[in-house]
């Protein structure tokens, strides 16, 4: 009896070339408002490619009102260049740490000339340690003196992460969210700020911490010490119920 081989085909990841990972700023309406030059990494947040979760902190409710397709988030073609870019950092992440490292090199390289300071938001839509990862790839620690001209800033659901960076050139803002009062709180403790969603408007305290308004910019490095950054509920998280907005 004749049998008959079967082979299977493995997988094999699929993206395009990324001629640039960091967007600018000033092509969203938040980051716009920065007085820095501000220069941002988008990704699809979550889980969005399948494959991967790029924020793994993520409350259900975090999740469901994600600013992710809030502004030129909404177009098609916005979506599906963060898509390949997150594919590139999950298939290729030596390709994708190089690229970035070349890029903020020469972002440092610019802000030396011209003796100013230029924003870095790795974490658009995503929850990394970018600068770790890309300590590990590329060779280059960004947080050495050398790239002090660049700023780098971040919101996180770390505590590990807000814990490790506090203190340094990486700015971190631990955000609340339905499930991680408690880090919150922590967060606030040892000097830090965290940033709360509200439904409709800012109050002027929260557990007890002054309320700044986190909408009038973007840029979080010049925020006071130990304060709640208030953002007002925007696009699918005015609708949020599962207690991610607070009322």
């Amino acid at each position: 009896m004749q049998t008959t081989k079967t082979t299977q085909t493995a997988f094999v990841p699929s993206y395009k070339a990324v001629k640039s990972l960091l967007s600018k700023g000033s092509t969203n309406a938040k980051t716009a408002k920065n007085e820095l030059e501000t220069h941002i990494l988008y990704l699809a947040p979550a889980n969005k490619i399948g494959s991967h979760n790029i924020c793994p902190f993520a409350s259900p409710g975090c999740i469901q009102g994600c600013l992710d397709e809030a502004g030129r988030g909404i177009f098609s073609n916005v979506q599906e260049a963060r898509k390949n870019k997150t594919k590139y950092w999950a298939f290729n992440r030596e390709g994708f740490y190089i690229q970035l490292a070349e890029e903020l090199i020469k972002l440092n390289d610019k802000a030396f000339n011209e003796n100013r300071t230029i924003a870095i938001r790795l974490n658009g839509t995503s929850d990394l340690d970018h600068l770790s990862l890309l300590k590990r790839y590329s060779g280059i620690d960004f947080l050495d003196g050398f790239y002090s001209h660049l700023k780098f800033y971040d919101y996180t659901k770390s505590i590990k992460k807000f814990k490790d960076y506090l203190g340094t050139n990486y700015h971190l803002t631990f955000s609340l969210s339905e499930i991680n009062k408690d880090q919150a709180i922590e967060a606030l403790k040892i000097g830090g700020n965290i940033a709360v969603v509200f439904r409709n408007s800012l109050p002027a305290k929260f557990m007890g911490f002054d309320v700044i308004n986190g909408d009038l910019t973007d840029y979080r490095p010049s925020d006071p010490q130990n304060v709640v950054v208030g953002l007002v509920a925007k696009g699918k998280a005015k609708k949020d119920i599962s207690g991610f907005v607070i009322d």
